[in-house]
C-alpha cells in the first residue's frame, strides 16, 4: 500500500481523547473505507502533516506500522507535498503506539555517508566499499538515527562499516536520490571526507569489501551512475582546492 493515495474518514480527531489507552490525540486518526486486507487486520490510519482537526482527509500512505500483537497493524497517511521519514513517523506516534513493540516499513528514506580519501605516495586514493546484500560497490552510508544531523551520521556510519575515523570537507554535500524496488524513495547526502588512517575493520554484516584505489579506478568500478556522477564532482572539488592553496 505504500504510496497509494486513500480517503480517511476521522474517528478520533486531533485533542481528543482515548478513554480505553488513556491518551490525547496529537494526530488525526480513523479509518480508511471500502478496504478489505486478507492477511493483517488494519487498525486504522494516522494522519501526518496536518495541524488541526478535520473529519476527512485525502493522501498518501507513507508508512505502514506492523505490530507484533494480535492489533494488527496500521497506516501513516500524508499529504503528497510532505516528506516524512521514520523517525519523523516514529515521533509523531509514540503517543499512541510507544507502549507497543512495532516496526515500520516507510516510503521515504534517508540517509547519509562519504567520499573518503587520504593523501599518500603515490597520490590521493579514495575508499569504497562492496555491500554484502548487494554486491555493488559504493560509499559507506547509512540511516540517519534520532537526534543526529547529517554530518553526525555519515562520520558515524563510515566509522562502524569500516573502523576509520573522517573529517568532513566543509563545503562540499551531494544528492543522490533513487527508488528502491520501484516501491521506496531514497535520498542519500553525500559528503567529502579526510582521513589519515589506513588500517579498517569493516562490519561483516553489513560490508562484504573494502579497498583503496585511484581516482581513475574508482570511476571505474562504481557500480552507478550517480555515484559516478559524485565521485567526479568530488575529485573537481578538490581539484579547485589544491589550486586555491598552491
Amino acid at each position: 500500500m505504500l504510496g497509494k493515495f486513500v480517503k480517511v474518514r476521522v474517528t478520533s480527531p486531533m485533542h481528543s481523547y482515548n478513554n480505553r489507552f488513556g491518551f490525547k490525540y496529537k494526530l488525526n486518526y480513523g479509518v480508511i473505507d471500502n478496504f478489505k486486507s486478507n492477511k493483517k487486520s488494519v487498525q486504522g490510519a494516522y494522519i501526518m502533516g496536518i495541524n488541526h482537526p478535520v473529519r476527512n482527509f485525502d493522501g498518501r500512505v507513507i508508512a505502514v506500522i506492523k505490530r507484533q500483537s494480535c492489533r494488527g497493524m496500521a497506516w501513516v497517511v500524508a499529504p503528497k507535498s510532505t516528506r516524512f521519514i521514520i523517525n519523523d513517523v516514529k515521533q509523531a506516534i509514540d503517543f499512541a503506539e510507544g507502549r507497543n513493540n512495532y516496526s515500520i516499513e516507510c516510503l521515504y528514506e534517508s540517509s547519509c555517508g562519504a567520499v573518503i580519501f587520504r593523501e599518500t605516495e603515490n597520490g590521493r586514493k579514495f575508499l569504497l566499499i562492496r555491500n554484502r546484500r548487494s554486491a555493488h560497490w559504493g560509499f559507506p552510508k547509512g540511516h540517519i538515527e534520532l537526534g543526529e544531523t547529517e554530518e553526525e551520521t555519515a562520520i558515524r556510519e563510515v566509522l562502524e562499516e569500516t573502523g576509520l575515523n573522517i573529517k568532513i570537507v566543509p563545503g562540499f554535500v551531494k544528492k543522490s536520490e533513487y527508488t528502491i524496488q520501484g516501491k521506496i524513495e531514497k535520498s542519500v547526502s553525500i559528503f567529502l571526507a579526510e582521513t589519515s588512517e589506513t588500517d579498517y575493520k569493516l562490519q561483516e554484516e553489513e560490508i562484504e569489501e573494502c579497498e583503496w584505489y585511484n581516482y581513475d579506478d574508482a570511476l571505474r568500478i562504481l557500480n552507478y551512475e550517480n555515484d559516478k556522477h559524485i565521485l567526479a564532482e568530488a575529485k573537481k572539488f578538490l581539484d579547485t582546492v589544491d589550486k586555491v592553496e598552491e
